[in-house]
Order: structure tokens, then C-alpha cells, then sequence
């Protein structure tokens, strides 16, 4: 069973940084691939970003690219998300997730595995 903590979430400004960081235990994270989501009041989870279980494939949402990076540590195994260039839009809870495939991907319902998520919101 894969447990998943997210950390790293908190108030910023328009325009300001945060590093969300998901650290992972329980499973063999190094087969896992991982991705972040995110989901605003009142709106559906969306994916963010994702990343196959080497980093060698990140994938994001046209409506992060070039602002967030996404990577990972497996002697660590953790998973990070770097945010730039915040926007108020960008304000929800953002979760990690695993999947039981060396591969990542977009869609959530390939996920098996779910942290308890960690507030980000950005004041304009």
C-alpha cells in the first residue's frame, strides 16, 4: 500500500514561487508513475503535471506549461512540483498521485493512489 504526503503548500503572492514537495512510502516508488492534480472550490480535479518513473517523460497542462516543473528523486521517493510565475487562478488543493505503471499520464482514474492534498493559494 503506496501513502502518499504532500507538504510545501501556502499563501504567495501573484507572481511568486512555491516548491510542493510529495514524499512516498509503502511501495516501490521507483516503478510508480506520478503526477500532481489540482482542484479548485466549486470546479472539477484537473490534471497539472506528470512524470514516468526515471523523469525522463514529463507531461503538463497547457495551462502551467512553462510556469511549473515537475521532477522527481527515487532515492528519495519523493516528488517535487515547482511553481513560478503564480497566478490567482492557479489557488487550489493539489494532490499527488501514483499508479501502478512505470508510465505516467493525464488521466486520473489511472491513479490508484492519492495524497490528502495541500492548500496553495495565490493573492492577486
Amino acid at each position: 500500500q503506496v501513502q502518499l504526503v504532500e507538504s510545501g503548500g501556502g499563501l504567495v503572492q501573484a507572481g511568486g514561487s512555491l516548491r510542493l514537495s510529495c514524499a512516498a512510502s509503502g511501495g516501490t516508488f521507483s516503478t510508480n508513475g506520478m503526477a500532481w492534480f489540482r482542484q479548485a472550490p466549486g470546479k472539477e480535479r484537473e490534471f497539472v503535471a506528470t512524470i514516468n518513473w526515471n523523469g525522463g517523460n514529463t507531461n503538463y497542462a497547457d495551462s502551467v506549461k512553462g510556469r511549473f516543473t515537475i521532477s522527481r528523486h527515487n532515492a528519495k521517493n519523493t516528488v517535487y512540483l515547482q511553481m513560478n510565475s503564480l497566478k490567482p487562478e492557479d489557488t487550489a488543493v493539489y494532490y499527488c498521485a501514483a499508479r501502478p505503471s512505470p508510465r505516467g499520464g493525464p488521466d486520473g482514474s489511472l491513479y490508484n493512489y492519492w495524497g490528502q492534498g495541500t492548500q496553495v493559494t495565490v493573492s492577486s
